[in-house]
């Protein structure tokens, strides 16, 4: 009978081998006391070893780093401080068609767009910054051919 090579559990639940493959059975148990493997070295053909790579989880943290979002702080009152009233300032309103603030020194050309829209209903048509030499940050925001800037200075209280 074929059922001496089944492993016990096998045999006590009934099964049995097909015919025939007890003589595989057996060919494979000869070629396992063998020794299929023959003992190759690897041939390493670099002096330094590189750590393989392995697998890499992505985080998936148990507790949030932060436990709030923070808010932007530079909202459209932090952008622009106030217009700037000078000599300078009403000439270029009035020939230049242009308004000028004094600006947060880390507020950019887009941040100041979005504001003086926001604050005033205008759109512009050029945004110019510089930084004056008392440190505060100059914004001369040129309007579209739409808007006056002096009817835009009266309304907002510069003149």
């Amino acid at each position: 009978r074929g059922t001496l090579a089944l492993p016990r559990r096998l045999r006590h639940q009934g099964f049995t081998m097909a015919k025939g493959s007890d003589a595989q059975a057996k060919a494979a148990a000869k070629k396992v006391k063998q020794g299929g493997h023959k003992g190759e070295r690897r041939v390493w053909n670099t002096t330094s070893f590189h750590r393989p790579r392995t697998l890499k989880h992505t985080r998936a943290p148990k507790v949030p780093r932060k436990s709030v979002v923070t808010q932007c702080r530079m909202d459209h009152f932090a952008v622009i401080k106030y217009p700037l009233t000078t000599e300078s300032a009403m000439k270029r309103i009035e020939d230049n068609n242009t308004l000028v603030f004094i600006v947060n020194t880390r507020a950019t050309k887009p941040q100041i767009r979005e504001a003086v829209k926001a604050m005033y209903d205008i759109e512009t048509a050029k945004i110019n910054t510089l930084i004056r030499p008392d440190g505060q940050k100059k914004a001369y925001v040129r309007l579209t051919q739409d808007y006056d800037a002096l009817d835009v200075a009266n309304r907002v209280g510069v003149i």
